[in-house]
Order: C-alpha cells, then sequence, then structure tokens
C-alpha cells in the first residue's frame, strides 16, 4: 500500500523542495585529522547494522496499543471528552497518538539524513566528512526502521509537523557550512533523543523498545560528532557570530518547547485547536517530556561554547539553566549500554532455543530406538 494511503491528511505534494545554498568544498589534504574524530569515525564503520536482521520484526504489536500507554499519561484523560469516550475511542486515540510520534521520527531521520549529506558537501574539513558519511548511512536506516514500523506494524501516518518542518527549513538554508550541525546535532537531534529516550524506559512493548534502543546508540554517536566539530570551530568565532547562533538556538528551542504537543492528534478528534492546545499545556507527560529535552540540548549548547549573557538568560526564564551542568557523556554512555544489553539478552534468549532444540532432538533419537 502506498504510503500516502496511510496518511491521515496526505501531504498537499508528494516532494518538499528546500533551496540549497552555500558551496561544496573539497579537501586536498588526506591524511592530517582529529585523532578523536577519525577515532569516531572508525566506530561509526564498526557499529554499522541492518535493520531487517537486528530488530525481531516478527513480535507482534497491537496497533490500537503499540506502547502500552496508560490512561493517565493520555492527554484527554480526566477531561469531559475522555468520560464519552468508549474503550474503541482510546485505542484510537491512543494509535493516532503513537502514530503521530513516530511520524516526526521518520520524518526527522530524513531530515537527519539530508542535514548529514548537506555536511559532507559543506564541511571544510576531510575527517568531518568521513564521519558525516557514516552518519548518513545511520539516518538512512532510522527512517527505513520508523517507515516500516508505521507501515506495517501501525498502518497510519501523520504528515510533518509544521514547526518541525520550519525549524528543517531554517537549517537547510542557512548558507553557512556549521548551520546543519547547529540545527540538527544539537536541536532536533536533542529533540528526538528526549522523546526517543521517554518511550524506550518507559514502554513495556518489545520491538518499539528494539527499535528506540538502538537507533539512540546510533545517535549517541552523532551528538558526539556534533559537539566535537563545533567546539573546535566555534573557538575561532567573534562575539557577533556566536550571538548569531546563539539566537538561532533560542528560537529553536522555544519553537521545540511550544508547538511540538501533538495538538493534531486532538484535531483529528474533533476537538477545537484552542481547547487542544490547553489540554497539551496542562499534561503532565508533556511538562516531563520538555524537561528531558532540555536535559540533552542545554548541556550540549554549553559545551560547544554557545553560552552568552542573552543564552543564559533565555534559559533561565524557561527554568532549565541548572541542566547546564547535566553529564550529557553519562546519558550518552548510558544509550549505549542499554543497546548491548538488549543485543546479549536476545542473544542468550536464542542460544537457550538453540540448546533446548538440540537437546529435544537427541531426546526423541533416543525414544525412537
Amino acid at each position: 500500500m502506498s504510503t500516502r494511503d496511510l496518511y491521515t491528511t496526505a501531504p498537499s505534494t508528494p516532494t518538499w523542495q528546500v533551496p540549497a545554498t552555500g558551496a561544496a568544498r573539497f579537501s586536498w589534504e588526506y591524511e592530517d585529522g582529529r585523532e578523536r574524530l577519525l577515532a569516531l569515525y572508525q566506530k561509526g564503520k564498526d557499529k554499522q547494522w541492518d535493520g531487517s536482521t537486528r530488530i525481531d520484526w516478527d513480535l507482534e504489536v497491537d496497533p490500537y496499543d503499540p506502547l502500552g500507554t496508560p490512561d493517565e499519561v493520555l492527554t484527554l484523560h480526566g477531561t469531559r471528552h475522555w468520560a464519552k469516550m468508549t474503550e474503541k475511542d482510546k485505542g484510537d486515540l491512543r494509535r493516532h497518538y503513537a502514530s503521530w510520534q513516530f511520524s516526526q521520527f521518520l520524518h526527522g531521520e530524513q531530515g537527519a539524513m539530508i542535514c548529514a549529506a548537506r555536511i559532507v558537501e559543506s564541511v571544510p574539513d576531510l575527517d568531518a566528512k568521513f564521519y558525516s558519511a557514516t552518519q548518513t548511512m545511520d539516518e538512512a536506516r532510522h527512517a527505513e526502521i520508523y517507515g516500516r514500523f508505521l507501515h506495517d506494524k501501525i498502518g497510519m501516518l501523520y504528515p510533518i509537523n509544521d514547526n518541525l518542518k520550519g525549524l528543517l527549513d531554517d537549517t537547510l538554508r542557512d548558507s553557512r557550512w556549521d548551520m546543519p550541525y547547529l540545527g540538527m546535532q544539537v536541536l532536533i537531534e536533542g529533540l528526538a533523543l528526549a522523546a526517543f529516550g521517554m518511550i524506550r524506559d518507559t514502554t513495556d512493548k518489545p520491538l518499539p523498545k528494539q527499535i528506540l534502543a538502538y537507533v539512540m546508540q546510533d545517535e549517541a554517536r552523532h551528538v558526539a560528532f556534533g559537539r566535537m566539530a563545533l567546539r573546535d570551530y566555534y573557538r575561532q568565532l567573534s562575539d557577533a557570530e556566536l550571538r548569531e547562533r546563539e539566537e538561532f538556538v533560542i528560537e529553536g528551542c522555544h519553537l521545540m518547547r511550544d508547538r511540538l504537543r501533538g495538538v493534531e492528534v486532538l484535531e483529528n478528534f474533533g476537538i477545537p485547536k484552542k481547547e487542544a492546545e490547553e489540554f497539551s499545556e496542562q499534561s503532565e507527560f508533556l511538562h516531563l517530556f520538555r524537561k528531558l529535552l532540555f536535559s540533552r540540548i542545554v548541556p550540549c549548547v554549553k559545551d560547544i561554547g554557545l553560552w552568552g549573557e542573552r543564552l543564559q538568560k533565555a534559559y533561565l526564564d524557561m527554568g532549565v539553566f541548572d541542566l547546564g551542568d547535566s553529564n550529557l557523556d553519562l546519558l550518552m554512555t548510558q544509550d549505549e549500554e542499554i543497546a548491548e544489553r538488549l543485543d546479549a539478552e536476545r542473544f542468550a534468549a536464542e542460544e537457550q532455543a538453540r540448546v533446548a532444540e538440540v537437546e529435544d532432538a537427541i531426546a526423541e533419537g533416543a525414544t525412537g530406538e
């Protein structure tokens, strides 16, 4: 079935064209490179994986409860609308929310793939081009996996959120080579990691847990790459140039905090937009997500050297300034460990099943004698 047939509202055009700006840069230095970035490139090569085989796609998923979402987490719970909903309505609501979330993941991963390809093209250093090439492959794999989950397991897609689309548009239109790093590696990847991690750590459904854990293992490397490259470059910029980038970060943080709320889902259930926005703002789940969102972004922004007075004030006003001291390396290490633990558990279960199969065959042979 065509993806277009699965959209809640079909996109007006089959493609979205963003005018490309900026220069493609070649480097003629093929030997000299930053040791830590080349080590990350090697890790990027070593950690490539196949989404068709590493993920157990035979696991069943109930499209009307794909994430095991409790009633209390749903935005409409406790409202006058909830009292009128049947069990079927509540299942439909869970399906729509999961579809909206994973659709934004899918569209964001395509954006990440395009931004990584743009970095290959525009970044001046060959070591960064090398790593970005591995990231482009990672993001293609992520888009493939999210697309398969939506098509095969949920059977519904949502169009890209207008505000996520706007942030991607601003990121891709900018001619400065560092802006795809800043917009994608810091802001959009930070947003994605917060959303991925929140679902990964709360769902009791094995297939989405696998998908999110393995994607986050890759994303840990991507964020490390952005931090390395931008930290080195931003040391060279003037105060005026740094302020321009800080303004971009402030605008992007406000956009993600205030506009990515899943209001489209409630509108599809006949709730007026203003009322849907009010319900969303009252959601404890949304408040927790926002806190987690900034736990990934604020320490990264501080680490790369964007910590001017205006940016600090913006984070104080948002109530997230203290997150600048969060241990980002610890979070990324945990992301890697969770994926490795899932692999170990799965391989142990498969090995146990093989041993049991052999023992059964031996027992049947002995009985036959």
